[in-house]
């Protein structure tokens, strides 16, 4: 087997899964062209490891790893992208990013100083509930 064929195929497959994060604004799509991208190193690893003809196949061993951490990525993924969607309404990840933004520069900086004297003057109390739920 010729090693350019699969690096071929993996380096067009990296680089579409590159575009896709990109230029993509949806959250799902971006975690799709993530995927995209591991399976691109998940191929380029096989066949390494085919044409370097290694007795303990450690490119594969290596996929393996790669594949279990892409799943628990793209669930942990999953359930980010759904909590963030019931919050806001939208996986846009542009809008997101914006509305952060704007809830950050909406804080004066007068309106903290009210706060930590509020903080201040309930914190024993705090320590005291805090005690009494540990008694």
């Amino acid at each position: 087997m010729h090693l350019a064929y699969p690096t071929v195929l993996a380096a067009l497959l990296f680089c579409t899964g590159l575009y896709g994060v990109l230029a993509r604004r949806n959250a799902i799509l971006v975690l799709m062209s993530v995927e995209l991208m591991l399976n691109a190193v998940n191929l380029n690893l096989v066949a390494f490891d085919v044409w370097l003809r290694d007795a303990l196949h450690s490119g594969q061993a290596l996929t393996l790893f790669t594949i279990a951490i892409a799943a628990a990525e793209i669930g942990i993924g999953m359930a980010i992208v759904l909590a963030v969607y019931r919050n806001r309404g939208s996986s846009d990840v542009d809008r997101l990013r914006d509305t952060a933004e704007t809830e950050a520069a909406e804080t004066l900086p007068g309106d903290e100083d009210t706060h930590d004297a509020e903080d201040q003057a309930t914190a024993p109390a705090g320590k005291a509930k805090k005690a009494e739920a540990t008694a």
